[in-house]
């Protein structure tokens, strides 16, 4: 007996595993060429290449993410396992393995809550090293020194520094020059 309420598969189109797998690629970077994705940081790896790999991760979903090693190494922050994070880049696919991820461009932390708990975790473990101990204390001294200035070596502002120096407290003076 024919089953009448199945359809034709005569109108269907036929792909291949690759044409589908191409179609999704660039369904997917179109749709999701810029994006901002909120998430916690779970399993970051630098490679030996530099890359950055980790997971991105909320309540209920996980998307893997890379970082290249140029975009790794201008990041504002080191990524560390738990920190919540918001992350720029963009969506891409790997046809052959028909996986999705995100290449992170950017990365900031999340709200004033998150850069708090960070500075407070590294406070913890700066005393627990006894950096804070009030006998590793030394006295400021009154004047520095030694001064060291980084700007270009050729110009008003050098001149100007090292004048108001030499007039009000002489003191030893470091130039690094540096194009401005």
């Amino acid at each position: 007996m024919q089953d009448d309420s199945a359809p034709p598969l005569g109108n269907i189109p036929e792909f291949s595993v690759s044409e589908i797998s191409h179609q999704v690629k660039r369904t997917v970077e179109g749709a999701f060429e810029h994006v901002r994705v909120r998430g916690e940081i779970s399993r970051p790896t630098r490679a030996g290449s530099g890359h950055l790999y980790l997971t991105l991760k909320d309540e209920k979903s996980v998307l893997d993410a890379i970082c290249w090693r140029g975009a790794a190494q201008r990041l504002s922050i080191q990524p560390e396992e738990g920190m919540e994070v918001i992350c720029t880049g963009k969506l891409t696919t790997f046809p052959g393995r028909s996986k999705y991820q995100m290449v992170i461009e950017q990365m900031e932390l999340a709200g004033e809550g998150a850069l708090l708990k960070l500075l407070e975790d590294r406070r913890k473990k700066l005393a627990a090293e006894g950096l804070f101990d009030a006998a590793r204390k030394r006295p400021l001294p009154f004047l520095p020194k030694v001064i060291g200035v980084v700007t270009s070596s050729t110009g008003a502002v050098i001149r100007d520094i090292l004048h108001r120096l030499s007039d009000r407290f002489p003191s030893h003076v470091l130039v690094w020059p540096v194009l401005v």
